[in-house]
């Protein structure tokens, strides 16, 4: 196995189990004899020593600036039955928090039936680079790195036999690489499959239910051939649970609404109305498809395609106003450079949420953005309500759920945050 050391005084990271090594703590690189090149191949495991020589595990490399993802401490090698073990692990995890089919969700209010988790949060489960996420009899993989990649078959098999309703296992990395690795191998598939890829939406529902995944109760239909991420943002679950509390007799506006998420809660809550935006078609006919199968005789919901921008503006126009909105963007900011455009998006969407929220009304905004920390996020949103003049209270400080855990050991895991201001 190739070796890498490090500069000295480097180790003291993996010491407390942090599991990246950075490319300016790499000293050398020893190739093992079978190397043609004279790097090492990206996603090779490699074995990560300090200055010293003393072994301090072995990861994944990677070109950038992580350069290894660490898979184990202390040891030289992976042990014979490392995936087993991780994903039973991460498995065993799930059913103690109630998540798995078969078992009752935690949800504040309810125990109701779900069987839509995520399996494996990167880090949070000592698997750096992997997502799974679960819905139903369907495993979805994400691999975030050319060694997840490299991995993905033994990964499926460790999958299908420690995943008991786990029948299909379809891998989506198209978007999740790294853009510039020589990847050999798809990047979308079924690795493993009871069935055939479903027919595209609107042409019909025959053998549909294959494809819905419970959520507390909700039914939701779950797009991961075309759809964002896997097909769902299963990290807002327990924060639409808390939608669903304050929802009853309010006029509510889900603001980039993907698939519905907050919208079926905000129904099953009893607002008075619901108005569910996004830029996105098939996300509309998404959150239709699914307010249809919960809700069938609903006729206070509206769906509408728009910028979310323009649609503010146009409503502001019409002096329209709600009780709730819930503000859930895409990522304004996915690197460092994007920091400070960010949050002047942010500044500026919060403040027309915050113009157009009725007295005594509850704005609940998220900001999923791993670069961007949750303290300039606060003031981000605290520029929004000084520049609007309102009084705001913080009522909630929002997070990610039970199934994205944050590995004590790398808190850079923590990357969603919300408030749930009450605007006076």
């Amino acid at each position: 196995m190739t070796t890498i050391y490090l500069k000295q005084h480097k180790e003291e990271s993996l010491k407390r189990f942090h599991p990246w090594v950075f490319s300016g703590a790499v000293a050398r690189v020893v190739l093992d004899a079978a190397h043609e090149s004279d790097s090492p191949e990206e996603g090779e495991l490699v074995c990560v020593k300090s200055h010293a020589g003393e072994t301090l595990g072995v990861g994944h490399w990677q070109v950038g600036s992580i350069a290894v993802r660490m898979l184990v401490f202390g040891a030289d090698r992976l042990p014979e039955n490392f995936w087993d073990e991780r994903i039973r692990a991460a498995y065993k995890m799930r059913e103690a928090l109630g998540l798995v089919a078969g078992c009752q969700s935690q949800s504040s209010d309810n125990r109701l039936p779900n069987n839509t988790f995520r399996l494996v949060h990167g880090e949070g489960d000592l698997l750096p680079g992997l997502i799974v996420d679960v819905y139903a009899e369907t495993a979805v993989i994400q691999a975030h790195s050319v060694g997840m990649h490299l991995c993905r078959h033994r990964i499926a098999e460790a999958l299908a036999r420690n995943v008991p309703q786990v029948k299909n296992i379809y891998y989506k990395s198209e978007d999740t690489l790294p853009f510039k690795a020589p990847i050999e191998g798809d990047k979308i598939g079924y690795l493993i499959s009871d069935y055939q890829f479903p027919a595209p939406l609107g042409e019909g529902q025959e053998g549909a239910d294959e494809f819905w995944s419970l959520e507390n109760g909700l039914a939701f239909r779950i797009d991961w051939l075309r759809g964002q991420k896997t097909g769902f943002f299963i990290d807002q679950r327990e924060n639409r649970a808390l939608v669903e509390r304050y929802a009853k007799g309010k006029d509510v506006l889900n603001m980039f609404c993907y698939t519905g998420g907050f919208s079926l809660y905000a129904l099953r809550g009893g607002a008075r109305s619901v108005d569910s935006v996004d830029v996105s078609q098939k996300a509309i006919d998404l959150v239709n498809v699914n307010v249809a199968r919960n809700f069938p005789n609903a006729t206070n919901h509206t769906a509408v395609t728009a910028d979310a921008f323009e649609y503010l503006g146009a409503q502001k126009t019409m002096g329209r106003t709600f009780d709730l909105i819930v503000l859930d963007p895409p990522a304004f900011a996915k690197h460092r450079d994007a920091v400070r455009n960010a949050l002047r998006g942010y500044q500026r969407i919060n403040a027309k949420a915050i113009e157009m929220i009725r007295p005594g009304g509850i704005l609940f905004t998220f900001s999923c953005s791993q670069a961007v920390d949750k303290e300039a996020f606060r003031l981000a949103v605290f520029s929004a309500a000084a520049q609007v003049g309102r009084n705001v209270r913080i009522l909630h400080q929002l997070h990610q759920p039970q199934d994205h855990p944050i590995n004590i050991y790398h808190p850079e895991g923590e990357y969603l945050k919300g408030l749930v201001l009450y605007v006076e």
